[in-house]
């Protein structure tokens, strides 16, 4: 009768491993997608600073910048094929400061405080629905079956487009066209109040995911002039900018809901069943993990 043979247990061999382990070599690709991210949540941070300091015009712009950050990370990630675990997990982290905490405590800051503990509990409900939101897309599940118009829509407004549209009444302040004071923001509270409920309903909304489709090549130098001639009056005129894309967004809501209900009722037609509207794209995040 033989014996198995059993693998010889080193102690100071598996210390080796997991040293070497430990200091493996991490491709830079996977790096700098986190970094973008990491940079995303330092200017969220110090939107908060900025507005505690009472420098409200900086603190927004440091939001607005986060924000174009965030569209960055993920489309570098897929680029330099760096997606993992651990950079969808922290930007989904960062997405909660500069997205939920950051435009909270501007707007109650600015605005909220005139009405002492319920501005507060509103400008709360603000950050609060800005996580359900994220925490809601961690754990969706991928639906292998979903029809491929609904790419094309996200399932309630996404984390950065409610940060943008929460620091509404500020651009407007900005802009002169609203005054400080108690009058003023007990319009400014149903308001925060509505988007945060906008960011965790199951309203369907435009995702721009065709805007990513390639296209014509006699369209590239009108769309690249364009896209120029955007940068340059956002940097001229930032408040009346942000003032009119943020009203070209809530004025497109309607539009998106109409729209998907219409592409909806043609896959009834075609497949005898209507879609969940729950299995929407979901893809608020800026995407790392997508």
């Amino acid at each position: 009768m033989s014996w198995p043979e059993f693998e010889s247990f080193d102690p100071a061999q598996r210390a080796r491993e997991q040293r070497l382990r430990r200091f493996k070599r991490v491709p830079v690709r996977f790096l700098l997608p986190n970094l973008i991210t990491l940079l995303a949540l330092c200017s969220g941070v110090t939107a908060i600073r900025m507005g505690v300091e009472g420098r409200y015009e900086l603190a927004v712009a440091a939001v607005i910048l986060a924000i174009v950050l965030d569209a960055l990370d993920g489309r570098v990630a897929r680029l330099l094929k760096g997606t993992s675990r651990f950079g969808a997990e922290l930007d989904s982290l960062a997405d909660f400061v500069n997205f939920g905490v950051a435009p909270a405590v501007l707007v109650y800051l600015w605005s909220l405080n005139e009405l002492k503990s319920l501005g507060w509990i509103v400008a709360l409900g603000l950050a609060i629905c800005c996580a359900l939101r994220l925490a809601r897309f961690n754990v969706a599940l991928d639906d292998p079956d979903r029809p491929a118009f609904m790419m094309n829509f996200f399932t309630g407004v996404p984390a950065p487009a409610g940060a943008g549209l929460a620091l509404l009444p500020m651009y407007l302040g900005f802009l002169g066209l609203v005054p400080h004071g108690e009058v003023v923001a007990l319009f400014v509270l149903p308001y925060t109040a509505c988007v945060g409920l906008l960011m965790v309903s199951q309203l369907p909304t435009f995702s721009g995911k065709a805007l990513g489709q390639r296209v014509r090549r006699d369209m590239v130098l009108p769309i690249l002039l364009i896209m120029v001639l955007g940068a340059a009056l956002l940097l001229s005129f930032p408040w009346h900018m942000l003032t009119a894309i943020a009203v070209g967004y809530i004025a497109s809501l309607p539009l998106g809901f109409r729209s998907y209900r219409r592409q909806a009722r043609r896959f009834a037609m075609r497949h005898g069943k209507a879609p969940a509207p729950e299995a929407a794209a979901d893809v608020a995040r800026g995407d790392e993990a997508e």
